[in-house]
This record gives C-alpha cells, sequence and structure tokens, in this order.
C-alpha cells in the first residue's frame, strides 16, 4: 500500500452525523470506531462518539474524522486535519520527523492500542498532521 494524503475533519458529538451526510454526497462505504470499543471514553466524551470515522468512495476519495473530546479544543472552521497513513514504515516516519521538527508534537509517534503507530503534531507554520503507520 502507498502512503496517502487526505483530509481528516473534527466535530464535537457529529462525527457519525457528518459522515452519514458525506457518504450521501459522494457515495461510497463508511467505516467507524467508537470511543466505547477502545475502553473508557476521555472526560466529555461518550462512549458512543466517533473516535475515528472513514468514508472510502469508488472516485479514490478517503475522507476521515473524529469527535474531539470536551478536553480538547475545537474551533469551526479551524476543525480539520491533514493525515498521513499507509505501511510505508520508512517514508512515514521520514515524513514525521520531518514535520515535527520545530513544530509542537502533540502525542509522540508510538504504538497505539488499536496497533498502528500513530503521532500527532502541529508543524512550524500551525498546520496539524497526524500520521499512521499501518501494522497489518
Amino acid at each position: 500500500m502507498a502512503s496517502r494524503l487526505n483530509p481528516y475533519l473534527n466535530f464535537r458529538g457529529r462525527a457519525r452525523e457528518a459522515l452519514e451526510f458525506y457518504a450521501s454526497v459522494f457515495g461510497g462505504d463508511t467505516a467507524v470506531s467508537t470511543f466505547g470499543e477502545f475502553g473508557e471514553p476521555p472526560p466529555g466524551t461518550e462512549a458512543t462518539d466517533v473516535m475515528h470515522g472513514q468514508l472510502e468512495t469508488s472516485m479514490g476519495f478517503t475522507l476521515m474524522c473524529s469527535d474531539v473530546p470536551a478536553s480538547m479544543d475545537l474551533t469551526p472552521g479551524d476543525n480539520i486535519t491533514v493525515s498521513l497513513s499507509g505501511d510505508d514504515v520508512d517514508a512515514l516516519r521520514g515524513y514525521w520527523e520531518r514535520l515535527s521538527t520545530d513544530g509542537t508534537v502533540l502525542f509522540p509517534l508510538a504504538k497505539q492500542m488499536w496497533g498502528d503507530e500513530f503521532g500527532q503534531c502541529t508543524d512550524k507554520f500551525g498546520v496539524p498532521w497526524l500520521v499512521n503507520i499501518t501494522s497489518r
């Protein structure tokens, strides 16, 4: 699998509704994982809130989304992040190193409960990034 770059939208309790809306616009198949599936949800988050949602379309579009816990900032209009994902370990780790240099690391790139390596940073220009290295 090649690495891919796609938008990652953030919501507060409406990610599932938004994902269903975008599926009605673009078509495709959705997949949703909730906070409850991975244990105790963060404070201000319901177990049924979306930890990660994804829409894949026949046109090759990928749109990801999640519900942001109340303990984290969320400002409509600034609720988009860029996601890099795939299984090219060396390339993705290299992107992570370059993006996080002189930026702010929110979550260090490390193995997560869902089995992948994941990290979150904001680059030196203020652009938020997610990097997910697939373990499968």
